[in-house]
């Protein structure tokens, strides 16, 4: 496994090495994945990482995964200049074509290297974008047709940052050959974390199921209504499969923003709006028809536990389950 960075933050090599039981080099060794060379974690000289570059490119050593993180610098003007690999003297846009078509697969590590992500929003002065999408439509550096020549599209384990277990699960399903197209949604992303919802297993979910939100960041209601949470929508696994151990977005008190959707960076309006017309929320809950959720919603308002009234706009528990309130349980 080679693993390249490109126009990011680093984020994900951050992310992946706060993987834990096991960590990260012993899910690679346990995997029988040997990990060429990573721009943070290696300590190989600038001429012995161009002499592995070339030696890939030239054939005469094998690459199962080409790996990377952050998106393609494609500026200025197409030239790929803005991003130069250090010793070889080559823009990123012409080494890593040449690589993927040599690498069995090729893996976008973080919605940077598969959307474009953070790098390409505002007026993208950069020019980047993803390995095989630019924002939400196909193409990118390699285009939108390129199979690897383990005939799988680019596998994007996409995220801002991406999960630590995202990443091992991924690269250990690609080691023991188990993960075949059928394993990746409609954006290529693996279904092992994007069959599940950002909602599911959300600690907030009793308020949600009646409607009880927060108005403000420290609140602790459902952000849905007003908060700009995208938990309902987003495609992953955070509260069920949660971070070092106990943590998500939500957890810590702040709304998801569905980083692992291609263009989540630029919603258009503020990560803690949630927009609506009439009243009610533009974007709902995944497979909701409207009418429903307006039904659903006036239903569960109008039985909602005082508790729940009460706690959802506290920034701390008021009235615990079971405690009577004017004579009625809460």
């Amino acid at each position: 496994m080679l693993w390249l960075q490109s126009g990011g933050c680093g984020g994900c090599s951050m992310s992946v090495l706060n993987a834990e039981s096991p960590d990260l080099f012993s899910s690679l060794e346990l995997n029988r994945i040997r990990l060429l060379w990573h721009p943070s974690f290696s300590e190989a000289s600038m001429e012995e990482v161009t002499d592995l570059i070339c030696d890939i490119e030239n054939g005469d050593l094998r690459l199962d995964a080409l790996c990377l993180e952050g998106s393609v610098m494609r500026g200025p003007n197409g030239s790929g200049r803005f991003h130069v690999f250090s010793g070889l003297g080559r823009p990123m846009t012409e080494v890593l074509p040449s690589l993927a078509a040599k690498a069995r697969y090729t893996v976008a590590i973080g919605s940077c290297a598969a959307y474009g992500g953070i790098t390409m929003a505002g007026n993208n002065p950069g020019e980047a974008c993803g390995l095989q999408y630019e924002g939400s439509q196909p193409g990118g550096l390699l285009g939108a047709n390129w199979q690897s020549p383990g005939k799988l599209p680019v596998i994007n384990i996409a995220g801002c940052p991406t999960h630590p277990n995202w990443v091992i699960e991924t690269l250990g399903q690609l080691a023991m050959g188990d993960l075949a197209r059928e394993s990746l949604d409609t954006l290529m992303r693996p279904r092992s974390y994007t069959d599940h919802l950002v909602h599911h297993g959300c600690p907030r979910n009793e308020y949600y199921e009646f409607k009880a939100s927060a108005e403000q960041p420290s609140d602790l209601g459902c952000m849905m209504e007003h908060m700009g949470c995208l938990g309902t929508q987003a495609r992953a696994d955070c509260n069920t499969r949660l971070w070092n151990g106990e943590g998500s977005c939500l957890r810590g008190g702040y709304a998801c923003i569905n980083c692992t959707a291609p263009e989540f960076e630029e919603p258009g309006h503020s990560f803690t709006e949630t927009p609506k017309m009439a009243g009610i929320p533009v974007g709902l809950p995944t497979d909701m028809p409207k009418a429903w959720f307006v039904a659903l919603a006036s239903l569960s308002k109008a039985a909602t536990p005082k508790r729940l009234k009460i706690n959802a706009v506290s920034d701390h528990i008021r009235i615990p389950p079971g405690k009577k309130t004017g004579g009625k349980p809460s």
